[in-house]
Parts: C-alpha cells; structure tokens; sequence
C-alpha cells in the first residue's frame, strides 16, 4: 500500500519512482488500489506463462493449416485463370509471406541479417538448422519471397509428404525429397534450394543451444561441387 504521508520528492519521506507513478495514475483515473490490480495481473501472467510456452507449438501446427485451407480457397477461386497464367500461385505466395512475415514480427521479433547475399537471380544452395519445427525457415522463405521476389525450393523428409493435408501447402512451395541429382538439376536451373543436413534426426536430438547433428553427411556439399554453386549458411 501507498503510504499518502510520502511524497514524489526527493528526500528522506520520497516515495520509489514506480510506486509514486502508481500514485499518480490513481489520483487520475479515481482508482484505488491500483498496485494491487497490476500485483494480480503479474501473478495471473507467472500462472499463464507455462500454458503459454505449451500451447505455442500447436499454434504453429495451426498456423501451418490455416495456410493449407487459403491454398485451397486460392485454388478454387483462381481455377479459371490456370490457363491464363504462368504464376498462378504468385498471389497466394505473397499472401502466405506477408502472414508468416507478420507472425515473425510479432512473436519472436524475426530478423535476417546477410539478406544482400542471396541473389537476386540466379543459383544459390542455402543451409539451415532443423529445429524440431523449423518455423524460423518457414520465416526466411516469407523473407525472401518479399524482399527478392524469389520462392526457395527446400528438400524435406519423406514423411512430410504423408503429413494430412500438407500435399499442397508442399507443392505451391516446391518442396521436395532428393534425390542428389535433382538438387543439382534445380540449382543448374537458377533456382535456390536450401538443404538442412541435420535433417530429422538434428530435431529430435539437438537441444536449445542449437548445436548442429550433421554426422557425417557431406552430400549438400557434392551437389554445391556438382551444381558449382556458391553456398549460405543459415545459423
């Protein structure tokens, strides 16, 4: 409680600078008790922060889904201008990019330091670390799409495509699953592919120091060789 004997000065009877602004913001609104209200929500917060942390993957499971039902939305209403058009997909991929872009802002503060070294046309192969969701590459795809205009093709796992629903969230995005000589196939088209080596087994085991499973895989650095690509590692 604030003692009303105390005053916002400075001196001996001075109040702390954060109870005294508490003070000054009860005398203007006509509340009473207000750091007894501001004590409560802290503690409703420290409550809440553990279901917080555990529903916040499920969201991101959501946010993929929700993503998948505008590709079907986009893909019934644009059906008719298939044959009219080369870059069907362009609007939803922007639409989706600037969705992603914005959670990345919101929630986590994303940033992506070196954008200027991916070009702006032409072939590049992009390593990434696979956390056991990699929503912050699904974050550096929505990047590059908005800053270079540019979609990053991406080699997943083979049992992403079996996911429910994921076919075509998979296909607009050009994921696909290898083998080599088609990684090589796609950066000597001028396209760029990023590769994450750790691949499912660096999420199920690596930790919150995001240390890299790689093992003893060398087969992105073959197809950067075979592709004579420049290559960029994503950390």
């Amino acid at each position: 409680m604030i003692d009303k004997n105390q005053t916002c000065g400075i001196g001996q009877d001075s109040m702390p600078y954060m109870t005294c602004l508490i003070h000054l913001f009860e005398e203007w609104f006509g509340v009473e008790q207000l750091e007894d209200y501001l004590n409560f929500a802290n503690y409703l917060l420290w409550v809440f922060t553990p279901l917080i942390l555990l529903i916040l993957p499920y969201f991101t499971i959501f946010l993929l889904y929700l993503t998948i039902i505008f590709l079907h939305i986009y893909k019934r209403k644009n059906v008719l201008k298939e044959a009219y058009s080369h870059n069907l997909w362009d609007g939803a991929r922007k639409t989706v990019a600037t969705l992603w872009d914005g959670h990345a802002a919101v929630w986590h503060g994303y940033e992506v330091h070196g954008m200027e070294k991916i070009p702006e046309e032409g072939p590049a192969l992009i390593i990434f670390y696979h956390g056991a969701i990699p929503i912050d590459f699904y974050y550096f795809m929505a990047k590059i799409f908005i800053h270079k205009g540019r979609t990053c093709r991406v080699v997943a796992d083979h049992f992403v495509f079996k996911i429910p629903g994921f076919s075509l969230l998979l296909d607009v995005f050009c994921a696909l699953h290898g083998p080599r000589e088609k990684c090589v196939e796609i950066l000597r088209s001028g396209h760029l592919l990023a590769i994450s080596p750790g691949g499912v087994r660096e999420a199920l085991i690596s930790d919150e120091t995001y240390n890299i499973i790689w093992g003893n895989r060398k087969g992105f650095a073959q197809v950067a060789i075979d592709a004579k690509v420049s290559y960029h590692k994503i950390r």
